[in-house]
């Protein structure tokens, strides 16, 4: 894939992130982006007219689920060869997208993930039940599907070819894991990359509450064996 023309489509979910929107649309690399899809659901606060003013595209998507906003973006890119997904309230850095790009425009990844457990992270920008959380889901993926990884990070990367053939359904937590699950038994290749993290603008619609937390943790780790145990079902071999 030559990293010169490669098309590159950023999908953006926002729900009331007026704070941090701007900051996010300026620090992404004019160079490497073809398009810019900012997938709104219900904002009050202003955020698609900020995004639309940057020159972003806004997709206005009244159903609610994290998984299903990127999936509306995804539907909506134009012709891309790679699909970059970002959140919206400034927690990771837009401008470290080259990272996330090189292994797959070297040729050495299908998917690439943004770990924020294994770089420098901000003091407090993960609470310690997140990062429990997604240390613990990520062992078992271990565990059941043979894949190293540390981080079930929101910013990462994928061929478009790759997210057309795993079809992606979930529209909710579960999208955290699908992608990795999927390509992991059809055999792409999965690369983690270190990205820094800091505290997000804003609360945290999952991780700030008690109820966000714990329905994530329990839909994410029983799709992680749901998936395994369908894998199992079917008769094919547990991957390397």
């Amino acid at each position: 894939m030559n990293p010169d023309h490669v098309r590159v489509s950023v999908v953006i979910p926002t729900h009331n992130e007026a704070q941090s929107i701007g900051r996010v649309l300026a620090d992404l690399p004019a160079n490497i982006v073809t398009e810019v899809l900012v997938v709104d659901s219900n904002s009050t606060d202003g955020t698609p007219e900020i995004a639309a003013k940057m020159g972003a595209r806004v997709l206005h998507e009244p159903r609610r689920g994290y998984g299903r906003a990127c999936l509306t973006g995804l539907a909506a890119a134009t012709n891309p060869d790679v699909v970059v997904f970002l959140d919206g309230d400034y927690s990771d850095r837009p401008a470290e997208l080259p990272l996330l790009l090189a292994p797959i425009t070297e040729g050495r990844a299908d998917i690439t993930l943004g770990s924020r457990l294994q770089s420098g992270r901000s003091a407090g920008a993960l609470p310690w039940h997140q990062v429990f959380g997604n240390r613990l889901a990520a062992g078992l993926i271990g565990l059941l599907y043979g894949l190293r990884i540390t981080d079930l990070g929101p910013f990462r990367a994928a061929r478009a070819d790759v997210l057309r053939r795993v079809e992606l359904k979930e529209n909710t937590y579960g999208w955290a894991v699908e992608i990795i699950l999927k390509g992991t038994l059809r055999g792409f290749r999965i690369v983690e990359v270190p990205v820094s993290y800091y505290p997000r603008i804003g609360k945290s619609k999952i991780s700030g509450t008690l109820r966000g937390t714990v329905g994530a943790a329990w839909f994410i780790l029983s799709l992680i064996v749901r998936y395994y145990f369908r894998h199992r079902r079917a008769g094919m071999p547990r991957p390397a």
